[in-house]
């Protein structure tokens, strides 16, 4: 009975989002609230929930203080450079903006926090996709898939929680799972480019400085999977032009390459904001490289870095008051949201783990295996990794399911090493599960909707995990 509640819940929260008949938060708290109840167990609803926000804290104010961090950065031009860099390949070509995003979120990656790579992805690249009135989902979308690739590195969490529930060596797994998983980057690079081909033919490649029309930020799920765009939507500001007009109300004129101009067209890259502060440029560089390096190295909590750092960088930047009161106004709004929601999630997953649903669910799931299909107990793993981790926390798989599925791999002499290796694929989907809290930094900084963002990715993540797997078993590793 709880297996069958556990996945109704489910799949109740996700027809309610992506149908927009009520608000992520909304459901986070409502849903699992009355299922809470139809399981007879709402006298413990409020301990749930309380162990589901103090689990879910520290990440919370991880979030908080690093949005803060970040914004910070961003508002006195750190990462101009990198943005103008990105703009000069880019040249305004919506092929190039979608396979630069890609790019872009695989390498900040490397630090191994999904959170830093996403306020620093949609940070650099949201003006330019708002600039060309391209697809945010595109953006969103091909920003998750590339993370959760490079989200197996050994210190981004999920290698880590294998080799410990596994007690294998976090490098005996990695290491040779390095072919298959570029291979999936490779899938993501070449998702991104026939992405980007397609909102250029819907787009037109425009050169940066030739447009002047400013549009709306629309959520359109239609693009990238048709040449027309179907089902899109483009609502400009008065005195602009839709997507139709974007192509055609350019002029003949010369507009450049880019170079000093970029600032003047995208708003976050204004060369004469009055936040900047380029004589502190290097120490803010120095301070950035510091945290990250911190991080990998796990001198303290994240949160702690996060909140040593926001308070340095604000203290420096804007030694006086009112400017750092101003600053912490600008970001209040991202904090709030994503933080909000992180809160929200953890009556979700409180309630999910509380209940012991999950726990029903991955049992069924293992017990539904056929015998026959024992010796290839890996492929298994892999196969099931892909709704598993979207379905339950990386914590909840790694040490709740697949010692299971281990048990069973190995009573018909499948390695552990092979079992973990597998238990990878199913990332570059779990990235955008409702139960990340880095997705909803994804999703608001990028002011797309939960529900969009799931319609558009579910199918291309899917994709790119087969594609992991059929590598990994094409290489021997699986």
């Amino acid at each position: 009975m709880l297996t069958i509640l556990g996945f109704a819940m489910i799949a109740t929260f996700l027809a309610l989002i992506m149908t927009k008949k009520m608000s992520p938060i909304a459901a986070l708290v409502l849903i699992p609230a009355l299922f809470c109840v139809a399981v007879g167990k709402g006298a413990h609803l409020g301990d749930y929930v309380i162990d589901g926000v103090s689990s879910l804290a520290p990440t919370a104010a991880m979030l908080m203080f690093a949005i803060v961090y970040f914004g910070v950065m961003i508002d006195v031009g750190l990462f101009d450079p990198v943005v103008r860099g990105i703009l000069r390949f880019c040249k305004a070509d919506p092929m190039r903006v979608v396979v630069g995003t890609a790019v872009l979120a695989a390498i900040v990656s490397l630090d191994g926090d999904g959170s830093t790579t996403f306020m620093i992805t949609v940070s650099a690249m949201y003006p330019l996709y708002k600039r060309l009135g391209m697809s945010l989902v595109v953006m969103t979308g091909v920003a998750a898939m590339a993370n959760g690739v490079m989200n197996t590195v050994p210190w981004g969490g999920p290698t880590a929680r294998a080799a410990t529930a596994l007690k294998l060596d976090a490098a005996d797994i990695f290491v040779p799972m390095i072919p298959a998983l570029l291979v999936g980057l490779l899938g993501v690079l070449g998702l991104a480019y026939l992405l980007g081909l397609r909102e250029r033919r819907r787009l037109g490649a425009l050169r940066l400085g030739e447009e002047s029309v400013e549009t709306k930020e629309t959520v359109v799920v239609g693009a990238g999977t048709g040449a027309g765009g179907g089902g899109l939507e483009k609502r400009p500001v008065a005195g602009g032009g839709g997507a139709d007009d974007v192509d055609n109300d350019r002029d003949d004129g010369d507009g450049g390459d880019g170079g000093d101009d970029d600032g003047d067209l995208l708003k976050g890259l204004d060369p004469n904001r009055p936040t900047l502060r380029p004589r502190l440029y290097w120490f803010n560089a120095l301070l950035t490289g510091t945290l990250i390096t911190a991080m990998i190295l796990e001198l303290l909590p994240i949160p702690v870095l996060f909140l040593l750092g926001a308070a340095l960088a604000l203290s420096v930047n804007y030694p006086r008051l009112p400017d750092q009161k101003a600053r912490i106004a600008a970001h209040a709004d991202n904090v709030l949201n994503v933080s909000g929601m992180v809160f929200a999630a953890a009556v979700f997953t409180g309630v999910l783990q509380g209940t012991g649903m999950v726990d029903h669910m991955a049992g069924w799931l293992v017990d539904t295996v056929p015998e026959g299909l024992g010796p290839h107990m890996a492929l298994v793993t892999g196969v099931l990794s892909l709704p598993l981790t979207y379905f339950m926390s990386n914590d909840g798989f790694y040490f709740g399911v697949l010692p299971v599925l281990a048990e069973a791999g190995a009573a018909h002499g499948v390695t552990p090493l092979e079992m973990a290796r597998a238990s990878l694929v199913g990332q570059p989907l779990h990235m955008s599960s409702p139960l990340v809290p880095a997705v909803y930094v994804l999703v608001g900084m990028a002011r797309v909707e939960f529900g969009d963002h799931t319609r558009f990715v579910v199918k291309w993540a899917v994709l790119t995990c087969l594609l992991i797997l059929a590598a990994g078993i094409l290489f021997g590793t699986i």
